[in-house]
Order: C-alpha cells, then sequence, then structure tokens
C-alpha cells in the first residue's frame, strides 16, 4: 500500500505569502494550473481531496477521470483572526508576536491550534488508510505534514515534512518514503 500525499497547486494568497485557510475558498491562480499541467505524477486508483476548491481543482489536473472523495477533515487549518492576512500586515499585532513567540503552538486568535488541525488531519488519514491502495490525498501543505509527522520514518517533526505547492511524498505502508517529483 501507498498514499500519494500532495499539496495542491498554486494560489493568488500562495503567490502573496498570505495565510489562506478554510475560511477562504480561493481557485487556482494561472501560473499554479500551468505548473501542473503536462506534469506526471504517480498513478491513483482513487483520490481523496479536501473540500476547498484549489485542491479539487489540483486533484481534477492530476487524476481526470479518477473518482474523488471529499474528506472534510483534510480541510486546511482555520487561521481565524490571521486569515486572508500575510507577515507584512500582521507586523505589529500582539496576537500575531504570541503566535509566532509560541513556535506556532498557540492556537489562531478565533481559530485552532495546530495541534487540534494535526490531530483532525490525522484522524481523517487513519479513517482512509486501509480503504485503499495507490491513493492519492489532495490537500494543503500542514494536512501533509500532520499526516507525514505521524507516519513517516524516519521520523521527523511538523515543519520537517514542508512542501512547495505541486510537492509532496509518497508514504508506504512500513512508514517509508520518497519525494513526489517537483512539478
Amino acid at each position: 500500500m501507498r498514499w500519494l500525499l500532495i499539496r495542491h497547486g498554486q494560489t493568488q494568497g500562495n503567490r502573496e505569502h498570505r495565510y489562506i485557510g478554510c475560511r477562504t475558498d480561493e481557485p487556482l491562480c494561472p501560473e499554479g494550473i500551468a505548473a501542473l499541467q503536462g506534469k506526471t505524477y504517480p498513478p491513483a486508483a482513487k483520490v481523496y481531496v479536501s473540500p476547498l476548491r484549489r485542491c479539487q481543482e489540483t486533484a481534477a489536473l492530476l487524476y481526470p477521470g479518477v473518482p474523488a472523495e471529499i474528506v472534510d477533515d483534510f480541510r486546511e487549518c482555520d487561521f481565524g483572526d490571521f486569515e486572508n492576512q500575510n507577515y507584512a500586515e500582521l507586523n505589529g499585532n500582539a496576537d500575531y508576536q504570541a503566535w509566532i513567540d509560541s513556535g506556532g503552538e498557540r492556537p489562531f486568535p478565533h481559530g485552532e491550534s495546530r495541534a487540534q488541525f494535526a490531530a483532525r488531519c490525522v484522524s481523517a488519514f487513519e479513517s482512509i488508510r486501509e480503504q485503499a491502495e495507490d491513493c492519492a490525498i489532495i490537500a494543503h501543505g500542514g494536512t501533509v505534514m500532520a499526516i507525514m509527522e505521524k507516519y513517516a520514518r524516519p521520523q521527523g517533526t511538523y515543519f520537517d515534512f514542508q512542501v512547495k505547492n505541486g510537492c509532496g511524498f509518497t508514504l508506504f505502508a512500513d512508514g517509508s518514503y520518497e519525494p513526489i517529483q517537483k512539478p
């Protein structure tokens, strides 16, 4: 068994380094679509996808004709008050500085904590991981990071598994993994 964990293609919010979470359902930007088109990804018999548009569009581009099942708990983190803002816009915000000082462990004001988000994503992965062989999960960078932190061997931290748009990992049943070629 193997699972392809792939981060969605690039959006305008990604280009602007914004916190684009579950509250902003933006599409892929033209550059994001172009970066995915014509690239070859490992085959998948089934696709699981976040309910957000950017993930569904990515799944349709990478795996046309493959059935996709929406998994609500693969949605992006709730960034709360930081949603759709970037670090420059948040500079000087006391809540943002407190979140930075916590190493990203504090909950986002009126949003989720990284621990809550990761637990949600891992639970969703556990609910599907025995259901399909050679499946792809098209989700968000944090979703990929949470699953890899829990299951990858050798083990790493959440931030060790950061991936660029359109990239990810092939995770095997024994926990071994390999990067999916960058588009």
